[in-house]
């Protein structure tokens, strides 16, 4: 454990180094900050805490950059400035921010994407959001309307505020009361039941009741089980991927690319989200990451949920060299946020 003059100087040091990006000497903290002690013991603390594994001295610089260790500390002992500073304190900022979330929101799908553009937008950096399965979901309601004498239109909507709307060809033009009937029948089949349940029912079972209409239920249930499935389907939304290029520690190309290419790669990404523990607010910093191409990177991240149950995660993703204290209140607000949309307007 350090001494409280040693977590002093360090807390300068990654404080300064957040904003300039530029190895930080003894002289510039002492102009910096009141340390009360003089710049040669400053000078010798740094050498300490270069021992100790904090600081990193580049070749090419007499200052000192501070180490993954280092943030590590940062974060977990020097972080109880950010209640004082958090946008949580602020009434008007929570309403702003769920007006804007709530912009053309219709499903979850979209409020997810709206969270990625306001959490870029208020940290400048890159902003990440992954919706799971929605295998606990229920089935709300399905209906199917004509939109030409060969076309049907197969609405699903699950009580998690997802739709999937899908088109599919007949052979002969069905009158719109036979639709309202056999919608009718799926949803008195199949309406309350998790998606997981809805494919233990779609036997042959499911077309004796209304077996003039076998046909048409037949086109229909693998129509059904694809959107299901897509339901299902892990959905990655990223925004402002190419902030990362606004910061000094990705001038070079060769870095950028990696960087890039890797969020390009949105399998990688969703998969490097959920191999993670869902635990309600995570903080990898550097090395701590499972991907080798972020190892230069923090990544902050925060769950939502549906009904209780963890159904997403919402974050940023920036260099080390992270504005740790806006990150962390920006990703914690968006999180509560989402948390009470969800639990207002998605659960009935």
């Amino acid at each position: 454990m350090l001494d409280e003059r040693k977590l002093r100087v360090l807390n300068a040091i990654i404080n300064s180094y957040i904003i300039s990006a530029e190895p930080i000497g003894s002289r510039t903290i002492s102009k910096r900050y009141d340390l009360g002690v003089s710049s040669a013991t400053i000078r010798n603390e740094m050498s300490d805490l270069e021992e100790l594994g904090y600081l990193n001295k580049p070749y090419t610089s007499a200052g000192r950059v501070p180490s993954d260790k280092a943030y590590r500390l940062y974060v977990n002992t020097l972080m109880k400035q950010v209640k004082s500073r958090s946008l949580l304190n602020d009434r008007n900022v929570r309403k702003k921010i769920k007006k804007h979330l709530l912009r053309e929101a219709g499903e979850v799908e979209q409020l997810i994407q709206n969270a990625a553009k306001i959490l870029s937008e208020i940290t400048n950096y890159t902003a990440l959001a992954v919706a799971p399965q929605f295998k606990q979901s229920t089935l709300k309601h399905i209906q199917l309307i004509s939109i030409d004498d060969d076309k049907i239109l197969v609405v699903i909507v699950s009580d998690s505020g997802v739709v999937k709307n899908t088109i599919f060809k007949v052979e002969n033009n069905i009158p719109e009361n036979q639709l309202v009937l056999i919608s009718n029948f799926l949803n008195e089949k199949l309406k309350g039941l998790t998606l997981e349940e809805i494919g233990n029912e779609m036997d042959a079972e499911i077309f004796k009741e209304m077996y003039q209409f076998k046909n048409i239920i037949q086109n229909i249930i693998p129509i059904i089980n694809q959107s299901l499935e897509d339901m299902e389907d892990v959905e990655l939304y990223a925004d402002g991927v190419t902030n990362i290029l606004n910061f000094p520690e990705y001038s070079d190309v060769a870095k950028a690319k990696t960087f890039l290419g890797f969020m390009e790669d949105k399998d990688s990404v969703a998969n490097m989200l959920l191999k993670n523990t869902f635990d309600d607010f995570e903080i990898s910093i550097g090395n701590e990451n499972i991907c080798e191409e972020i190892k230069d990177c923090s990544l902050i991240t925060a769950t939502y949920k549906l009904n209780g149950q963890t159904i997403g995660k919402i974050g940023v993703i920036g260099p080390t060299r992270m504005d740790y204290i806006t990150v962390i209140s920006s990703v914690k607000l968006l999180s509560i946020n989402l948390n009470e949309i969800i639990d207002s307007f998605f659960i009935k």
